[in-house]
Protein backbone atom coordinates (compact mmCIF):
# COMPACT_ATOMS: atom_id res chain seq x y z
CA UNK A 1 0.00 0.00 0.00
CA UNK A 2 2.74 2.12 -0.58
CA UNK A 3 1.50 4.69 -2.40
CA UNK A 4 -2.03 4.88 -3.34
CA UNK A 5 -3.51 2.11 -5.85
CA UNK A 6 -5.18 -0.64 -4.53
CA UNK A 7 -5.72 -3.16 -6.74
CA UNK A 8 -9.33 -3.00 -7.06
CA UNK A 9 -9.08 -6.51 -7.47
CA UNK A 10 -10.58 -6.30 -4.24
CA UNK A 11 -13.18 -8.76 -5.45
CA UNK A 12 -15.59 -7.31 -2.29
CA UNK A 13 -18.25 -8.99 -4.30
CA UNK A 14 -20.40 -5.69 -5.01
CA UNK A 15 -24.18 -6.10 -4.90
CA UNK A 16 -24.62 -3.82 -7.46
CA UNK A 17 -26.93 -0.89 -7.00
CA UNK A 18 -27.93 0.65 -3.77
CA UNK A 19 -27.37 -1.47 -1.78
CA UNK A 20 -29.75 -1.62 1.21
CA UNK A 21 -27.58 -0.57 4.98
CA UNK A 22 -28.17 -2.86 7.99
CA UNK A 23 -29.77 -0.33 10.37
CA UNK A 24 -26.84 -1.00 12.61
CA UNK A 25 -24.31 0.58 10.33
CA UNK A 26 -26.44 2.80 8.71
CA UNK A 27 -26.75 5.10 11.03
CA UNK A 28 -22.72 6.01 11.47
CA UNK A 29 -21.81 4.62 8.06
CA UNK A 30 -23.44 6.09 4.96
CA UNK A 31 -21.76 3.82 2.09
CA UNK A 32 -23.33 0.95 0.40
CA UNK A 33 -23.80 1.16 -3.30
CA UNK A 34 -20.75 -1.66 -3.66
CA UNK A 35 -20.86 -4.69 -1.16
CA UNK A 36 -18.37 -7.85 -1.50
CA UNK A 37 -19.82 -10.84 0.32
CA UNK A 38 -18.26 -13.77 1.80
CA UNK A 39 -20.66 -16.23 -0.02
CA UNK A 40 -20.66 -16.11 -4.48
CA UNK A 41 -24.84 -16.29 -3.67
CA UNK A 42 -24.30 -12.30 -3.33
CA UNK A 43 -21.95 -11.77 -5.86
CA UNK A 44 -22.54 -9.45 -8.84
CA UNK A 45 -19.43 -8.17 -9.91
CA UNK A 46 -18.76 -5.23 -12.45
CA UNK A 47 -16.23 -2.56 -14.16
CA UNK A 48 -18.02 0.50 -11.51
CA UNK A 49 -17.56 -2.36 -8.95
CA UNK A 50 -14.38 -2.65 -9.48
CA UNK A 51 -13.51 0.64 -9.53
CA UNK A 52 -15.42 1.27 -6.26
CA UNK A 53 -13.55 -0.76 -4.84
CA UNK A 54 -10.24 0.79 -5.72
CA UNK A 55 -11.32 3.93 -4.48
CA UNK A 56 -12.04 2.37 -1.04
CA UNK A 57 -8.84 0.65 -0.97
CA UNK A 58 -6.95 3.93 -2.26
CA UNK A 59 -8.35 6.12 0.57
CA UNK A 60 -7.38 3.64 3.05
CA UNK A 61 -4.05 3.43 2.08
CA UNK A 62 -4.04 7.48 1.18
CA UNK A 63 -5.04 7.96 4.78
CA UNK A 64 -2.65 5.10 5.71
CA UNK A 65 0.40 6.67 4.58
CA UNK A 66 -0.47 10.00 5.36
CA UNK A 67 -0.41 9.34 8.71
CA UNK A 68 3.01 7.10 7.81
CA UNK A 69 4.51 10.68 6.45
CA UNK A 70 4.03 12.14 9.85
CA UNK A 71 6.31 9.28 11.33
CA UNK A 72 8.81 8.42 8.62
CA UNK A 73 10.48 6.42 10.35
CA UNK A 74 7.84 3.98 10.81
CA UNK A 75 9.03 0.92 8.47
CA UNK A 76 5.85 -0.22 7.91
CA UNK A 77 2.65 1.27 6.70
CA UNK A 78 -0.40 1.13 9.73
CA UNK A 79 -3.82 0.82 8.43
CA UNK A 80 -5.72 1.83 12.03
CA UNK A 81 -9.47 0.05 12.01
CA UNK A 82 -12.31 1.00 14.60
CA UNK A 83 -13.67 -1.97 16.19
CA UNK A 84 -16.17 -0.25 18.56
CA UNK A 85 -19.79 -0.81 16.81
CA UNK A 86 -18.70 -4.55 16.37
CA UNK A 87 -18.81 -5.06 20.34
CA UNK A 88 -19.44 -9.08 19.66
CA UNK A 89 -17.22 -9.51 17.17
CA UNK A 90 -13.94 -7.87 19.29
CA UNK A 91 -11.99 -11.11 19.69
CA UNK A 92 -12.71 -12.08 15.99
CA UNK A 93 -11.23 -8.93 14.45
CA UNK A 94 -8.37 -8.78 16.95
CA UNK A 95 -7.36 -12.46 15.92
CA UNK A 96 -7.99 -11.95 12.23
CA UNK A 97 -5.53 -8.26 12.70
CA UNK A 98 -3.33 -10.68 14.49
CA UNK A 99 -3.04 -12.87 11.46
CA UNK A 100 -2.90 -10.78 8.89
CA UNK A 101 0.24 -9.19 10.93
CA UNK A 102 1.87 -12.12 11.19
CA UNK A 103 1.45 -12.84 7.58
CA UNK A 104 2.65 -9.68 5.72
CA UNK A 105 5.22 -6.80 6.66
CA UNK A 106 4.53 -3.88 4.63
CA UNK A 107 1.81 -3.14 6.25
CA UNK A 108 0.26 -3.73 9.86
CA UNK A 109 -3.96 -3.04 11.11
CA UNK A 110 -3.72 -1.38 15.10
CA UNK A 111 -6.72 -1.29 16.60
CA UNK A 112 -7.76 2.86 17.41
CA UNK A 113 -10.83 5.35 17.25
CA UNK A 114 -11.54 7.00 14.27
CA UNK A 115 -9.45 4.73 11.95
CA UNK A 116 -9.15 4.51 8.65
CA UNK A 117 -11.52 1.87 8.06
CA UNK A 118 -14.83 0.64 10.52
CA UNK A 119 -16.24 -2.76 11.89
CA UNK A 120 -20.08 -3.22 12.15
CA UNK A 121 -22.24 -5.80 13.41
CA UNK A 122 -25.76 -6.82 12.79
CA UNK A 123 -28.50 -8.83 10.22
CA UNK A 124 -28.36 -8.74 6.84
CA UNK A 125 -29.91 -11.23 3.94
CA UNK A 126 -26.66 -10.76 2.19
CA UNK A 127 -24.23 -12.14 5.52
CA UNK A 128 -20.95 -10.23 5.81
CA UNK A 129 -19.53 -8.06 3.33
CA UNK A 130 -16.84 -4.73 2.85
CA UNK A 131 -18.55 -2.18 1.63
CA UNK A 132 -17.83 0.95 -0.03
CA UNK A 133 -20.01 4.07 -1.58
CA UNK A 134 -17.31 4.76 -4.76
CA UNK A 135 -15.94 7.83 -3.16
CA UNK A 136 -13.16 6.19 -0.93
CA UNK A 137 -15.32 5.26 2.39
CA UNK A 138 -16.32 1.71 3.60
CA UNK A 139 -16.44 -0.54 6.59
CA UNK A 140 -16.94 -4.25 7.13
CA UNK A 141 -19.97 -5.38 8.19
CA UNK A 142 -20.32 -8.98 9.87
CA UNK A 143 -23.50 -10.32 9.71
CA UNK A 144 -24.64 -12.74 12.86
CA UNK A 145 -25.77 -15.88 11.05
CA UNK A 146 -23.56 -16.21 8.94
CA UNK A 147 -20.68 -15.91 11.35
CA UNK A 148 -22.66 -18.68 13.21
CA UNK A 149 -23.15 -20.81 9.96
CA UNK A 150 -18.86 -20.48 8.75
CA UNK A 151 -15.94 -20.11 10.96
CA UNK A 152 -15.97 -16.66 12.41
CA UNK A 153 -12.59 -15.81 12.30
CA UNK A 154 -12.23 -17.13 8.44
CA UNK A 155 -15.06 -14.61 8.10
CA UNK A 156 -13.71 -11.65 9.36
CA UNK A 157 -10.09 -12.60 7.84
CA UNK A 158 -11.21 -12.77 4.44
CA UNK A 159 -13.41 -9.05 4.42
CA UNK A 160 -10.23 -7.87 6.23
CA UNK A 161 -8.52 -8.88 3.16
CA UNK A 162 -10.29 -6.78 0.94
CA UNK A 163 -9.51 -4.06 3.09
CA UNK A 164 -6.16 -4.58 1.78
CA UNK A 165 -6.84 -5.18 -1.83
CA UNK A 166 -7.34 -8.69 -2.34
CA UNK A 167 -10.50 -9.73 -4.46
CA UNK A 168 -12.79 -12.74 -3.64
CA UNK A 169 -12.05 -15.81 -5.33
CA UNK A 170 -14.82 -18.46 -4.30
CA UNK A 171 -13.20 -21.77 -6.83
CA UNK A 172 -10.34 -21.58 -4.92
CA UNK A 173 -9.28 -24.27 -2.12
CA UNK A 174 -9.89 -23.86 1.62
CA UNK A 175 -6.24 -23.15 1.66
CA UNK A 176 -7.09 -20.03 0.24
CA UNK A 177 -8.55 -16.99 2.35
CA UNK A 178 -10.51 -15.63 -0.20
CA UNK A 179 -12.53 -18.30 -1.60
CA UNK A 180 -14.40 -17.34 1.41
CA UNK A 181 -18.07 -19.39 1.47
CA UNK A 182 -16.74 -21.37 -1.25
CA UNK A 183 -15.34 -24.31 0.26
CA UNK A 184 -18.05 -24.68 2.40
CA UNK A 185 -18.95 -24.32 5.97
CA UNK A 186 -16.80 -27.36 6.80
CA UNK A 187 -13.62 -24.97 6.16
CA UNK A 188 -12.05 -23.19 8.90
CA UNK A 189 -8.85 -22.03 7.50
CA UNK A 190 -8.63 -18.21 8.20
CA UNK A 191 -5.25 -18.07 7.06
CA UNK A 192 -4.32 -16.37 3.52
CA UNK A 193 -1.89 -18.53 1.42
CA UNK A 194 1.49 -17.78 -0.07
CA UNK A 195 -0.01 -15.91 -3.05
CA UNK A 196 -2.26 -13.85 -1.02
CA UNK A 197 0.33 -12.83 1.48
CA UNK A 198 2.90 -11.82 -1.25
CA UNK A 199 0.24 -9.88 -3.41
CA UNK A 200 -0.75 -7.66 0.03
CA UNK A 201 2.93 -7.25 0.51
CA UNK A 202 3.41 -6.27 -3.20
CA UNK A 203 0.28 -4.04 -3.01
CA UNK A 204 1.64 -2.23 0.20
CA UNK A 205 5.42 -2.07 -0.86
CA UNK A 206 4.75 0.16 -4.29
CA UNK A 207 1.19 1.14 -3.90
Amino acid sequence: MKRSVLSAALGLALAAGLAVLPTTAASAATPGPAVQGYTASTYAGSAAEAANNQAFFQAVMASAKAKQAASPNLATVVVTYDASSAPSFRTQIANAAQIWNSSVSNVQLRSGSGGDFAYYEGNDSRGSYASTDGHGRGYVFLDYQQNRQYNSVRVTAHETGHVLGLPDHYSGPCSELMSGGGPGTSCTNPYPNGTERSRVNSLWARG
